[in-house]
């Protein structure tokens, strides 16, 4: 049996668990559901971590047993790298204060939500533009 149906077999009866507990979870008292909480929550953190680790697992394995996609991907870093660098030296860093002169965010803090805010604005164009160019180039042909 390969890998594949393993876990296939493991997601189709860890699904099956989590509608059963969720079940449970529905039908008890609002007393009884501060017992099932705890152990549904740690339970869903192991399953999250454990999926987290098997996508980096397969991703990494893939990437570094072909060398050209592993090349693309750091050209790909870097370029991301090189949108927030620029998103940050664009962004504005002043201090956000109420009508009522409390500080609201600081300097840091609005530097880096306005650097979310331009790396937004610089993918989106990235985007439409990369859109307008396959739509040229299929019209072109």
């Amino acid at each position: 049996m390969n890998l594949h149906k393993v876990t296939k077999i493991a997601a189709i009866v860890i699904s099956v668990l989590s509608l059963v507990f969720l079940g449970g979870l529905m039908a008890s008292d609002d007393a009884a559901n501060s017992s099932w909480i705890s152990p549904l929550i740690y339970l869903s953190y192991v399953i999250l971590i454990a999926c987290i680790a098997l996508v980096l697992i397969y991703v990494f394995k893939n990437l570094f047993s072909k060398k050209d996609d592993l090349k693309k991907t750091f050209i790909f870093i870097g370029l991301f790298v090189a949108l927030i660098l620029v998103s940050f030296i664009l962004a504005d860093g002043t201090e956000v204060k109420s009508p009522s002169n409390e500080i609201i965010a600081s300097e840091s803090t609005s530097k880096w939500v306005s650097t979310g805010l331009n790396m937004f604005y610089l993918l989106a164009v990235v985007a439409v533009g990369t859109m307008f160019w396959t739509g040229f180039n299929k019209i072109k042909k």
